[in-house]
């Protein structure tokens, strides 16, 4: 374990990088397809649509089956493929003719790209036992500062050289990630396995692991929830009755503070489950962020919105690395790509359907996209509370770095 805080650094920085990468560029994909020939607004929003659901879409469904190539050849080639294949994709979506170009490239890139799960999964088995929340804590907290900063990055690039330049500029970021995991990543050793152990775990072994599917449940549902602001927000605040132009500068702010607190409430999950069992933590989070949406639905002022999706943000990020470690805990580290394989289809496939899903409520009454969404969290704290096997403090009892 003595190369595991170089590690972190490397997966924690190759996190941070692509997903600000991306972010340069996805924001304003709208526009590039405009800028492609497309002039009808209703065509513009269903190839702008596709083309970046397709990716977590065929990611979703790919996961487990590279995290079982991860497993067995290890997930430092993974990671290297996936950025690679994330710079050659940029570079060619900056020369692109037709709407559907870009589409065909991000279909591609969803099969062999995935590098924001893979990073979780590898801070994870880098990681001694009693530092894996905080391990998985840092990158989400990486995984969520850099798209805060990348559409910033991105917007002034598009200003001053132009979309197709900007994403050359992504490109190249990529490549600087690639460089960091090749330079400072080494592989951890799974270490000797036991006699008869023939290491391998099956597809259903990994899925019998006690509370597995269950935390998959709750990761799934944590997205739908936690992706569900994207398309209403705006709408929402317009329909409180602030201007236009408050309402944009007050949706930014909204969304600054979401993604903060949710990066803080990563790091706050490791020093609560050295003191609290998962199963506590998990529902306390959860009450926490429904009743801090419900809050939030109903209020109007802009100190009581900012102070009610803080709290929000905090708690749901406190509940997904905690679940994200619960579940790293009973994979064995021979498993891990195949376990956190399964883990990120979970979260991919809730952040693909849950924009769709608050669309078409948001179509009935926008405040009930937040009360359905903390009813949802509300069931998922019972589903918890009855089915989870009850488990110690997660960190406390764990061996110390030196001993590991």
């Amino acid at each position: 374990m003595e190369n595991w805080r170089r590690n972190q650094v490397a997966v924690t920085a190759a996190s941070f990088v692509g997903f600000t990468g991306f972010t340069m560029v996805m924001p304003f994909l709208a526009r590039y397809v405009q800028e492609l020939g497309v002039t009808d607004v209703g065509d513009v929003a269903l190839w702008s649509g596709l083309t970046l659901g397709v990716t977590p879409a065929v990611s979703a469904l790919c996961a487990p089956l590279w995290g079982r190539i991860g497993d067995r050849f290890g997930n430092k080639l993974l990671l290297m493929r996936a950025l690679a294949s994330s710079v050659l994709v940029m570079a060619f979506m900056a020369n692109a003719g037709k709407p559907w170009h870009l589409f065909v490239l991000r279909a591609v890139q969803g099969l062999v790209a995935g590098y924001g799960p893979l990073t979780i999964s590898m801070a994870a088995m880098s990681a001694p036992a009693d530092q894996m929340a905080r391990a998985i804590g840092t990158v989400q907290t990486a995984q969520r500062i850099g798209p805060a900063v990348g559409p910033v990055i991105g917007g002034v690039l598009a200003a001053a050289v132009g979309l197709r330049s900007a994403f050359l500029v992504s490109a190249a970021v990529y490549a600087g990630a690639l460089l960091m995991v090749a330079a400072m990543y080494t592989e951890p050793s799974i270490g000797a396995r036991t006699p008869g152990e023939s290491g391998r775990v099956s597809f259903g072994t990994v899925l019998a692991f006690e509370n597995f599917v269950l935390l998959m449940a709750v990761i799934f549902g944590l997205q739908v929830v936690d992706r569900s602001f994207g398309p209403v927000l705006l709408l929402h605040v317009t329909e409180l009755g602030y201007s236009e132009r408050e309402a944009a500068v007050l949706v930014g702010v909204l969304f600054s503070v979401l993604a903060v607190c949710a990066a803080l409430g990563n790091q706050l999950a490791a020093a609560l489950l050295a003191r609290a069992t998962t199963r506590a933590v998990i529902v306390g989070s959860l009450l926490v962020a429904a009743s801090t949406l419900a809050a939030f639905a109903l209020a109007q002022g802009v100190w009581v919105m900012s102070l009610t999706i803080g709290a929000f943000g905090a708690a749901i990020g406190t509940a997904l690395t905690t679940a994200f470690t619960a579940a790293g805990s009973v994979v064995p580290r021979e498993a891990h790509g195949v376990g956190f394989g399964f883990l990120s289809s979970a979260s991919l496939i809730g952040s693909a359907i849950s924009p769709v899903l608050s669309g078409l409520v948001a179509s009935r009454s926008i405040k009930v996209v937040f009360l359905s969404g903390a009813a949802l969290l509300l069931m998922i704290v019972v589903m918890v509370g009855r089915l989870m096997a009850e488990r110690a403090p997660a960190i406390e009892s764990a061996p110390s770095v030196d001993e590991a």
